[in-house]
């Protein structure tokens, strides 16, 4: 469609038309909408997921050498819920804000960003507990418990309106908030509040103490338990016994909603779908069909379980989300395929980046390298970082993700950092100092340069000189000393003393950066009385060509005080260099930009000042040969 990503993030359209044929018939338009390729990195919020789990990236790409055997996978778990939780800071914070919003648009905004930050924390406690974890047969059932609670959090909101009742057994949904905490295998918090309908109603009390009896010994691996899972699946088959026997009994015959937990707590597939309005979605109903039907289920059959919830929780009636088409590739194990789809459905590259680097910390990618050469890390990196180079503080941070590309790190970085718009010289000394610290010379001289010639145009010639000097550009030094002498002529006194005095080495970048140089530093020994070191001086930078022949009248005036001095400073033959230059200048070829000699005749100033340095030469050069001869006499 001829669009495309120009400069800054912007999206252009290059168009065709003729401006020879300026037609009155065609459209035009008032307006230029800019539209931004990453909407997130200007999101307060979002700006500080970026920023804390920056910190995070960099710390594990620092200790990935130190990271060995036991410690190693403690270590990255350690890292991933380090993201995790700064996730969660960003969540409750965009929470709190769509709660309170009173702006319709932003409240809608805020609700996505919830969501996608919703979805992202979900999947990564998952890819936590299948990829790094590597959770076995047992633990894992209770890595996936744990997960769900997290996750599916109404019955938080729930309990506290029931209990906050006066009498929470009669409460309209005092039912429903047991058969969550069933549902979510809390079966203690569940038998607290069967206790509470036993206190209430006695007639069921005998009824409430059987079930929360059976809640109480169900068989369950906790994390110091030394039991083996062949232990723990006969105790497991002894209680499942034990509560199927108790339906059969007609034991809470005459409580339907005993019965539903009973039925529940067997596993039925049946009871468990009339709760689907409290199970919420389908990865609840596969964990509680887990819990009850499937304790120690091994790690390789999660995605067959995981199928047929899906298939039997939807039941034809809707089709999946891409959230749920992520879950299942996550259960099948495809971490590609989990990277890819949240790569297409999220809003930003920030989850993929970090989950794809953490899992190659986990030596999980190293097989799958992409067809144009970088892996699957690197481009999701690069890609991230692209995006943060849009911002105009964030791309600090994208500088350590190239860092850590170590095949087109260098390359991308280099030609990002010369699209950052320099619009202070303290966002630019930053960008230098990047560029300093990684040797990238061509895109220190880049910056330098431009912030010369913006201190030439705001006419700072001290700053434009300084910034010159350190992108070693010859030719700009020497427009700018040609701008300092044109000033020193107008004016009759230098600026930026300070820097002039102090070039040092410097002063070699060109020849007019050293006349620059040599000549402050005659007017220093002028101003200190050291007449004859100044005339050396002086006198020099004729003979030496350095000086530009449009600068010898003011060289040659300068050398009047000298001559008139009572002690004679030039010597004889220092006097007929310096009548040599006044003649050459005088009568010599006219060079383009100096005035010739029908222009130096013409001007009764210039005359004037020609005729007193030839008197002044004159009366020097008689002087100076009589000294010079009573000095050979004596």
């Amino acid at each position: 469609m001829c669009f495309d990503w120009g400069p800054g993030e912007m999206l252009v359209c290059e168009t065709s038309f003729n401006k020879k044929e300026k037609s009155d018939m065609m459209p035009g338009c008032p307006f230029i909408h800019i539209i931004r390729k990453n909407e997130d990195v200007y999101s307060q919020i979002l700006r500080k997921l970026f920023n804390e789990s920056h910190g995070i990236f960099v710390g594990l790409q620092r200790i990935e050498e130190e990271l060995t055997g036991k410690s190693r996978k403690a270590q990255l778990v350690r890292v991933s819920k380090n993201y995790r939780s700064v996730i969660r800071a960003c969540l409750e914070e965009m929470h709190q804000l769509a709660i309170a919003g009173k702006d319709p648009a932003s409240d809608r905004q805020f609700s996505i960003q919830v969501s996608s930050l919703s979805a992202m924390e979900l999947i990564w406690n998952l890819c936590e507990i299948l990829f790094i974890e590597v959770a076995p047969a047992g633990p894992l059932l209770l890595h996936l418990l744990d997960w769900v609670q997290l996750h599916v959090c109404e019955v938080d909101s729930l309990s506290a309106d029931v209990l906050g009742s006066e009498n929470p057994s009669k409460h309209e949904r005092f039912w429903n908030l047991v058969t969550v905490l069933v549902l979510q295998g809390r079966l203690d918090e569940a038998r607290q509040m069967l206790s509470k309908e036993a206190n209430t109603n006695p007639t069921s009390a005998g009824m409430c103490r059987i079930l929360g009896d059976l809640m109480r010994t169900m068989p369950v691996l906790s994390p110091g338990n030394t039991q083996t899972l062949t232990e723990l699946e006969l105790k497991w088959q002894h209680w499942h016994e034990g509560c199927e026997r108790h339906l059969q009994d007609g034991t809470f015959a005459s409580s339907p909603h005993l019965e539903s937990l009973c039925k529940i707590m067997l596993g039925d597939e049946a009871a468990l779908l009339e709760q689907k309005e409290l199970l919420s979605n389908w990865y609840h109903f596969l964990v509680t069909r887990l819990l009850y039907s499937h304790p120690t289920v091994k790690p390789m059959d999660l995605h067959f379980y995981a199928q047929s919830s899906l298939d039997l929780f939807l039941g034809g009636e809707s089709s999946p989300e891409p959230l749920d088409n992520i879950l299942m590739a996550a259960f099948e194990f495809d971490i590609h395929q989990v990277i890819k789809e949240c790569s297409i459905a999220l809003s930003n590259w920030w989850f993929v980046a970090h989950l794809t680097d953490l899992l190659d910390h986990c030596k999980l990618l190293q097989s799958h390298n992409l067809y144009f050469g970088s892996n699957m890390r690197e481009f999701l990196l690069l890609e991230y970082a692209s995006g943060l180079f849009a911002h105009h503080s964030l791309w600090q941070l994208g500088v350590d993700y190239f860092d850590y590309c170590p095949e087109l790190g260098r390359v991308s970085l280099e030609l990002h950092i010369e699209r950052i718009p320099l619009s202070t010289e303290q966002k630019a000394l930053k960008v230098l100092r990047v560029c300093e610290q990684r040797q990238m010379t061509e895109q220190v001289r880049s910056i330098c340069k431009i912030l010369a010639m913006k201190a030439v145009r705001n006419n700072r010639l001290g700053s434009a000189l300084s910034w010159s000097i350190r992108a070693k550009d010859a030719a700009f030094a020497t427009l700018v000393s040609d701008r300092f002498l044109r000033d020193y002529c107008e004016r009759g006194c230098f600026s930026d003393l300070d820097l002039i005095d102090n070039l040092g080495p410097a002063m070699m970048l060109s020849d007019r950066l050293t006349f620059l140089g040599k000549y402050r530093e005659f007017h220093r020994l002028y101003g200190e009385k050291r007449f004859v070191d100044a005339a050396s001086l002086l006198l020099s930078l004729m003979t030496s060509q350095i000086a530009p022949r449009t600068f010898w009248m003011t060289l040659l005036t300068d050398a009047l005080p000298l001559l008139e001095q009572k002690q004679v400073i030039f010597s004889a033959e220092q006097t007929y260099e310096l009548m040599r230059c006044l003649e050459d200048l005088t009568s010599g070829r006219p060079v383009r930009g100096e005035p010739d000699a029908q222009q130096l005749q013409d001007d009764d100033v210039e005359t004037t000042k020609v005729e007193m340095l030839r008197l002044a030469l004159a009366r020097n050069l008689a002087r100076s040969i009589i000294k010079e001869g009573s000095l050979e006499g004596s």
